[in-house]
């Protein structure tokens, strides 16, 4: 019977841990295609403009605090996308520490697995989960932080078109907001501060920001800027138009999921309905499942509906996706 509970435990982690993406990750989040177009139009400004690169001059003090192995491992290819993520979540951890964790939190798991049921599969799903924990974490730290910094995005821009009318600079106009405003935004404002302080123009330190905050939201205010420095303009005047675009987005975004609420409700019944019945049989008639539980065939079952019931809360999350 213990062979069997875990199974049931394993099943009811895996389906909670897909229904909590389908609704923490927000409707109207950046797809994967909108952040494949905005790297795609960073690679081209980088290639304008002959660099390698917008990396911040503060990132490259850091590496160089770090020890010579370090330092090598976090210049890795990988690990330096990873490190990417890592700095868009919000979090501190180096990027070669987080793959060690993943490694060793999933090996544990497939060890603990294997030890309790001797079950290859369920080892298996142990290690993918285990390993697949961290990163979970940090991607949905970063969709997360990414939202909190959109909605903080048009305040800061009002804050900014402020200071520029009282006859502030632009860099000090950005100070100034990163005074006033709450994390994370303030943030992310007075790293780019601190990059035109440290010789960056704001041309390359306002394109490091968006390479730091990929977002439709932070890259209009971004073309914005760099339009009024090579044609002239108003800057204020520009500003005023971008807040008010940002906030007309948040309001139809908002009206996109409540419209959607619906689906949502509707992928939660759909995956819990068979975790309920299973309980329900368990608890009632504990005669009824080791039929399933404690044999190879419904170990097999089992597995199968645990891979339909997560292709099913994928495609309804997919579904529910509307870019706006």
């Amino acid at each position: 019977m213990t062979s069997g509970l875990l199974i049931f435990f394993v099943i009811v982690f895996v389906a909670v841990f897909l229904l909590s993406q389908g609704l923490v990750t927000p409707v109207f989040a950046e797809s994967g295609k909108v952040r494949k177009q905005l790297k795609k139009r960073l690679g081209e400004i980088e290639r304008e403009l002959g660099e390698e690169s917008f990396s911040s001059l503060l990132r490259a003090k850091y590496l160089r605090e770090l020890s010579p192995m370090a330092r090598s491992l976090e210049e890795l290819p990988i690990l330096e996308s990873l490190g990417s993520l890592i700095e868009q979540s919000g979090n501190k951890m180096l990027a070669h520490r987080l793959a060690l964790l993943a490694i060793a939190i999933a090996c544990g798991a497939a060890f603990a697995a294997y030890t309790f049921t001797n079950q290859w599969f369920v080892a298996a799903g142990a290690f993918a989960l285990g390993a697949g924990l961290p990163f979970w974490k940090i991607l949905r730290d970063r969709t997360q932080r990414l939202q909190k910094i959109e909605e903080q995005l048009p305040d800061a821009i009002d804050m900014i078109k402020r200071a520029l009318r009282a006859g502030h600079p632009f860099s000090g106009s950005v100070k100034l907001a990163s005074e006033e405003l709450p994390e994370p935004l303030a943030g992310e404002l007075k790293a780019t501060f601190a990059d035109i302080n440290y010789g960056n123009d704001v041309r390359r330190a306002m394109l490091g920001m968006l390479q730091r905050l990929p977002s439709v939201a932070v890259m209009a205010f971004v073309t914005a800027v760099l339009v009024q420095k090579e044609t002239g303009g108003n800057l204020a005047e520009i500003l005023t138009q971008i807040s008010g675009v940002i906030r007309g987005r948040f309001r139809l975004e908002r009206k996109v999921r409540t419209l959607s609420a619906e689906g949502r409700l509707s992928a939660w019944v759909l995956a819990l309905v068979p975790l309920v019945l299973f309980a329900a049989i368990w608890i009632t008639q504990p005669d009824y499942l080791p039929a399933l539980t404690e044999n190879e065939t419904g170990h097999m079952l089992i597995l199968y509906g645990v891979c339909s019931a997560a292709v099913g809360v994928f495609w309804i999350k997919r579904i529910l996706r509307i870019d706006v």
